[in-house]
């Protein structure tokens, strides 16, 4: 322990005064002596040194949405070399580098904060075994071992025997009681964070080894924190657990507003995304414009959740602009369908009404429906009423012009079943046309 408190002396310093600093201030409102104003100082540390990590969780979130997006290609690599590692190995950095991203981006904040950790816990552990670190003087360090969070003195531990526990003022039972809560409230926040994080966010169309390590992980720390936990004083507990609730806090803010593209998170922030956006008729934040902006570059590219919330704007007479914004829409967009493919909005052509018998022999168009019918009555009825005022011969009537006169369009349509120049059937006829009767031999 005392080398690894020397490695990290150039960090125990800064901490311990950032603490002082704090308790400075809570001292002025709780007291100086009391575990509000030292267990709020160690919790402002906390925050303090994650806002400060902001950035690096951004580009952790960034690597580990590309390192889901190369699990296909990474699959295939390990299909194609499963026998040549080495060869395995230069493809998969060769794949990294094309895309731009490091699996050990995903633990930077970790990593970061693991030198304040340690420090931490070396000013915690001088301030139960009476050592002077940094900045912490005499008078700080004997008000720190005075002060006591809900019974358990800041610098006790789990595994503390009852005559270390008696010195420091408190009693065995008091101790691990607050530290047992602690510990499973430190565990529990940390399952719930990674089972947020697996239910929530993560594309379900791609089943990759990735996804089974992240849920096995899931069941791996909660456990290393139990184990762990039993050999920290309680002030690093405040410190793990507020860590661990805010981790929990941030996550919840960005699967809630830039969710992974697949996972059920987008499913939900799309919902909500449209209902605001046919509302207003149009995208107010930024962060939603480039959500937009990046679901219209994909094209075909999109899946499934995002096909429906393109063709929900379609049909509500908006259109996605490749900006990001969302204007009126006065014609009829493309919607896609379930594979991608556009079709367009207007409605299907519907089949023609079949028509009746009577129909059909009396030459009415194919697919006029009722409407050819009404016409062929009115037809009717004018041809009904111009015979009355002319006299024409009919049909059976012989005419003096010779059959080579007859225009061509006249044969062709006389030629032609059913183009409307069959004649109604007589009385005492069968309806149809009727076969040419045989001379009659006499």
């Amino acid at each position: 322990m005392d080398t690894i408190a020397s490695f990290f002396t150039f960090i125990t310093t800064p901490v311990s005064w950032v603490i002082v600093q704090f308790h400075t201030v809570y001292g002025a409102i709780f007291g100086p002596d009391t575990g509000w104003a030292w267990g709020l100082s160690i919790v402002s540390l906390v925050i303090l040194i994650r806002i400060c990590l902001i950035p690096l969780f951004v580009k952790q979130i960034k690597s580990t949405r590309a390192m889901q997006t190369l699990q296909p290609e990474m699959k295939k690599i390990q299909e194609r070399y499963k026998n040549d590692k080495q060869r395995q190995s230069e493809e998969m950095m060769k794949l990294y580098k094309e895309a731009g991203t490091n699996p050990l981006s995903s633990c930077l904040p970790i990593l970061a904060q693991s030198p304040f950790f340690f420090a931490l816990y070396h000013v915690l552990n001088g301030i139960a075994t009476g050592d002077t670190i940094g900045v912490i003087n005499n008078q700080l360090l004997e008000s720190a071992q005075k002060a006591h969070i809900f019974g358990a003195p800041l610098a006790a531990k789990f595994t503390d025997g009852a005559a270390k526990v008696d010195a420091l003022g408190s009693s065995i039972t008091d101790v691990r009681v607050v530290t047992a809560i602690m510990i499973v409230l430190m565990s529990a926040s940390q399952f719930f964070t990674q089972r947020q994080l697996m239910t929530k966010n993560v594309d379900t169309t791609v089943k990759t080894p990735f996804m089974q390590q992240q849920k096995m992980l899931m069941y791996v720390f909660p456990v290393m924190f139990a184990v762990f936990g039993i050999n920290f004083p309680v002030g690093v507990l405040v410190y793990w657990l507020t860590t661990n609730v805010w981790t929990m806090g941030q996550q919840m803010y960005v699967i809630r507003n830039n969710p992974t593209p697949g996972s059920k998170a987008q499913s939900a922030y799309l919902e909500r995304l449209y209902k605001h956006v046919s509302h207003n008729g149009k995208v107010s934040r930024r962060s939603e414009r480039a959500i937009v902006k990046a679901i219209v570059a994909k094209g075909r590219d999109r899946n499934e959740f995002e096909r429906k919330f393109i063709n929900g704007l379609t049909k509500a007479g908006l259109a996605a602009q490749a900006d990001g914004n969302v204007v009126q829409s006065d014609t009829a967009a493309a919607v896609e369908s379930e594979d991608g493919t556009p079709t367009t909005g207007a409605p299907k052509r519907q089949q023609p009404k079949r028509q009746s018998k009577s129909q059909r022999q009396s030459g009415a168009p194919k697919g006029s429906g009722d409407a050819g019918a009404s016409a062929e009555d009115d037809d009717e009825s004018s041809s009904a009423s111009s015979s009355t005022s002319k006299s024409k011969p009919t049909s059976l009537s012989k005419s003096g012009e010779p059959q080579d006169a007859k225009p061509a369009a006249a044969k062709k349509a006389a030629q032609k079943p059913g183009s409307g120049t069959r004649s109604k059937a007589q009385s005492g006829q069968r309806k149809g046309p009727q076969r040419p009767k045989s001379p009659s031999k006499k």
